[in-house]
């Protein structure tokens, strides 16, 4: 269960991506953002409501939010910092680069994870894996190849360097989701993340964006900002919620989730008429190619 759990989260996490990519295209980014995670956080207010008003009605369901305590709230605060510059980083590079290079690059952040791993924990990399980070990142080169075909010197393109920090803060999200998640609900990690985002996010509105709001993009409220939250909210509970149930093993749905990055880039290729494509589509092979790897180095 906990497998077809795992690729529905995928499809739902690559419509993500194209609604983002939508979404911030000659727009505001920073109130895209905060509009997606006030959408989330009404989308997931009620749940937190019956929980604890009326416990009763969901207490035995997935859906229940359990309390938690003053230390477990700072840790869900950490959570959102973290995701929040992940997004921010994505966002702008998101709305600056194709999406046939951005989301596959942003694909690639299981094999960071591994890598970290390495170096900081001293992990020894077996045959897969080792073979894994290789393709992987031999297609990461490669597609700053393609970039430059596109006029992208991956050098001084600094939205280029958005992607690889939304990666990397990405990858730091979910070694930090292994570490919640053996501890805490997971409906209570998304619900109070979720938040703790609105608050951040509201924060970083109020004093970057709006004071300087006249002279930048102006935003425009588009319908494709709700499906931002829509996709999100469920691919997240989705994920959750596979990686909750017995047997579930984390490298794995991580690096299913991934592969929904062919969502977005049947986008780029069928409906903004990306360039390059062809020469895309052997690097995005090789990015999966390095996923199917570290999954079989994982079992």
């Amino acid at each position: 269960m906990w497998l077809i759990l795992a690729f529905v989260s995928a499809l739902l996490l690559g419509s993500y991506d194209v609604f983002k990519k939508v979404s911030v295209q000659e727009n505001a980014v920073i109130p895209v953002i905060l509009t997606s995670i006030l959408f989330s956080s009404a989308t997931l207010l009620p749940f937190l409501i019956s929980s604890e008003f009326f416990p009763q009605i969901i207490a035995d369901s997935i859906f229940f939010v359990p309390r938690v305590d003053f230390q477990t709230h700072l840790l869900f605060v950490v959570k959102a910092v973290i995701v929040l510059t992940s997004w921010l980083f994505a966002y702008f590079a998101m709305k600056h680069l194709p999406i046939s290079i951005a989301s596959p690059i942003k694909a690639t952040q299981p094999v960071w994870v591994v890598v970290v791993a390495v170096l900081l924990f001293g992990e020894k990399l077996n045959a897969f894996q080792a073979a894994g980070v290789g393709v992987t990142l031999l297609s990461f080169f490669l597609f700053s190849v393609v970039g430059k075909k596109e006029g992208i010197s991956f050098k001084t393109n600094k939205w280029f360097w958005f992607i690889v920090m939304a990666t990397l803060t990405g990858a730091a999200s979910g070694l930090y989701d292994k570490y919640l998640l053996k501890q805490f609900n997971p409906m209570a990690v998304q619900v109070y993340y979720t938040f703790y985002q609105a608050i951040i996010m509201g924060i970083i509105t109020m004093f970057l964006w709006y004071p300087t709001r006249k002279k930048t993009t102006p935003f425009k409220f588009r319908w494709s900002i709700f499906f931002i939250s829509f996709f999100l909210v469920t691919a997240d509970f989705v994920y959750f919620y596979a990686l909750s149930l017995p047997g579930a093993l984390i490298s794995v749905v991580s690096t299913i989730r991934r592969a929904g990055v062919i969502v977005p880039f049947l986008y780029g290729a069928m409906v903004m008429k990306d360039k390059n494509i062809k020469l895309k589509i052997i690097d995005l092979i090789g990015v999966l190619v390095g996923m199917l790897l570290l999954y079989l180095g994982s079992k």
